[in-house]
């Protein structure tokens, strides 16, 4: 997707607008204006500093404020306010600057004629799939404020797993830190003077695990500048890497497949499945747009090709329970559930629950991980302390012995 800043005239007032839009070429561009119901005057690529904030919005703006803005719009229009009312409202309360010029533009469209999914189409790093799809399903049935409160809803489940999972690797974080300052100021402060030392008592040959470490700690103080220049190459070629289609695959299957993560990655997304399936549902959105949507969402290759064969099956007659039965990837709990509730009618009621039982397994296995990684981070710490302090200990134990060989 490319930025464009285009300016355009919209035919009700008259009026010209200039705001940015998101497009995979200047043609799409001119055609997703024109569907705003404006006349476009002038289309152009963005420039790099506007091109970089907009790049950046989905982490400028956290997920805190995204729900804050479904709930306050959600609440203004159930009260009767209009859309652009209420959009005013909730911008002018809004403290986030990005999300603020976000409004603003979705304001713009709205005025020009606009839907406010096309509005919010218009930003997909800051509204995703699932949003636009709501959106455009409560605009159909009259029921925006529904639609909002569900996605409400939805975002502050989805954020308080995501902050559940990254507490939980705030420790082993902190204690890899901790290791890399230690092992740095070993080899940079106290190895060099253990060097100087051995070499005023001659103390002749070294044992190897002592060179090896003289010599990493030499070509540390000598080159800290390639280091830091690798790990940085390292750093971007890994990041670069997971973004194309085979890093993709082996990321998400490390995820699957891993201990001790693999039950606590399956049970979040068995979790983000379920939630998502319910709230689209519930919100009269068709089934295999559902599951179209759920596999871009999901945010994993193995799962997402899961249910995209799982809605080849739909399509050819199979329910959805029997389309995901025996999938390695999909726990058994959720098939199970979603016949009941296919057999019931009360498919959203019975993802709902499932989404329950397993975010408060998430909940248990976030602390199952934890119990299991802090001590293995203790015992790598312990053998890389142990590894420096024989380096630096084993030649005064040979010097000892030699001594005592020669006095006796």
């Amino acid at each position: 997707m490319i930025d464009y800043k285009y300016t355009a005239k919209n035919p009700k007032t008259g009026n010209n607008i200039k705001s940015y839009i998101q497009a995979d070429n200047q043609r799409d561009a001119y055609k997703i204006i024109k569907n705003l119901g404006l006349i476009p005057i002038k289309i152009e690529v963005s420039g790099s500093g506007i091109l970089g904030f907009l790049d950046n919005l989905t982490k400028s703006i956290p997920g805190k404020d995204k729900v804050l803005f479904s709930r306050q719009l959600s609440t203004l229009i159930n009260a009767g306010l209009p859309i652009i009312q209420s959009l005013n409202s909730v911008g002018n309360q809004t403290k986030n600057k990005n999300l603020k010029l976000v409004i603003s533009q979705v304001i713009n469209s709205v005025e020009g004629g606009s839907t406010l999914a096309k509005a919010l189409a218009s930003h997909p790093k800051v509204f995703n799939e699932i949003y636009i799809n709501l959106i455009s399903a409560g605009e159909a049935s009259g029921t925006i404020d529904k639609a909002l409160e569900r996605l409400a809803d939805q975002q502050e489940k989805d954020q308080e797993i995501l902050a559940k999972v990254r507490g939980a690797l705030i420790y082993p974080l902190i204690v890899v830190l901790v290791m890399v300052a230690v092992v740095t100021f070993m080899l940079v402060e106290v190895l060099p003077q253990v060097q100087v030392f051995y070499n005023s008592i001659k103390a002749g040959q070294l044992p190897l695990i002592t060179r090896i470490l003289l010599a990493l700690s030499a070509f540390v103080i000598n080159f800290w500048w390639l280091v830091i220049a690798f790990l940085i190459v390292i750093f971007v070629l890994i990041n670069r890497f997971s973004k194309t289609h085979l890093g993709r695959r082996l990321l998400d299957s490390f995820k699957l497949k891993s201990w001790p993560i693999k039950s606590l990655m399956t049970k979040l997304y068995m979790a983000r499945f379920s939630r998502m399936t319910s709230t689209l549902v519930a919100s009269g959105v068709p089934l295999i747009q559902v599951l179209e949507i759920t596999s871009k969402s999901v945010n994993n290759v193995m799962i997402e090709e899961s249910i995209t064969h799982a809605i080849f099956k739909v399509k050819g007659g199979k329910s959805l329970s029997s389309a995901l039965k025996g999938d390695p990837y999909f726990l058994e709990l959720v098939p199970n559930m979603l016949s009941i509730g296919e057999e019931s009618g009360s498919l959203e009621q019975m993802m709902a629950k499932t989404a329950d039982y397993y975010e408060k397994e998430v909940d248990n296995e976030i602390k199952n991980v934890s119990t299991i990684i802090e001590p293995v981070m203790m015992i790598v710490l312990g053998i890389v302390a142990l590894i420096i302090v024989a380096a630096i200990l084993l030649p005064i134990y040979g010097l000892a012995n030699n001594s005592a060989f020669t006095g006796g």
